[in-house]
């Protein structure tokens, strides 16, 4: 079973995807065998985050009976699966909270040159939406794919200040 955060970019600088590119990281990927007659079978299935750096993520799930075709159909299923988050710089405008299942992520704002304090798979997510100062606590189930998805719901819930004083009618201080 391989596990971890690996990182496929297809651009050339370190700075991110260049326009028009994403970036994926293959968060998990899992090996299942089945027990034939003239032996096992294995088949795998990848979990991918992908994302453009500036506000745009989304995850996807493959499967298939080698490793790079499962990657290349969660590629395909997270393309099509994006969402925008609202950033505030290179943090985020709130304290929001995910749940997915039985994980709950925390996310919280951090000042310039924090860094991403998060474990590998809410790393990944994010890194692909372009936050680049953030702090994070999880709660409850480790698996990485519930830890996707909760940390993607909770980035869904991320509003700016100034809808936040539309939608109330309010100013804020």
């Amino acid at each position: 079973m391989a596990s971890g955060s690996r990182s496929r970019q297809k651009s050339s600088d370190g700075d991110g995807p260049r326009a028009g590119e994403l970036m994926e990281k293959v968060v998990k990927i899992k090996r299942c065998s089945a027990v034939v007659k003239g032996g096992r079978r294995f088949s795998f299935a990848a979990m991918v985050v992908i994302g453009d750096g500036k506000g745009k993520v989304g995850w996807g799930y493959g499967k298939a009976n080698e490793v790079p075709p499962s990657v290349e159909k969660a590629v395909k299923e997270g393309m099509r699966s994006m969402t925008a988050v609202s950033r505030q710089d290179s943090t985020i405008p709130h304290v929001v909270k995910g749940r997915f299942g039985a994980a709950h992520v925390i996310l919280v704002p951090a000042s310039p040159g924090t860094g991403v304090i998060a474990g590998s798979a809410v790393r990944a997510v994010c890194e692909a939406a372009g936050i680049h100062d953030i702090l994070t606590k999880s709660f409850g189930s480790t698996n990485p794919v519930t830890l996707v998805k909760a940390t993607i719901a909770a980035l869904s819930q991320l509003r700016p200040r100034n809808e936040v004083e539309r939608l109330r009618g309010v100013t804020l201080s």
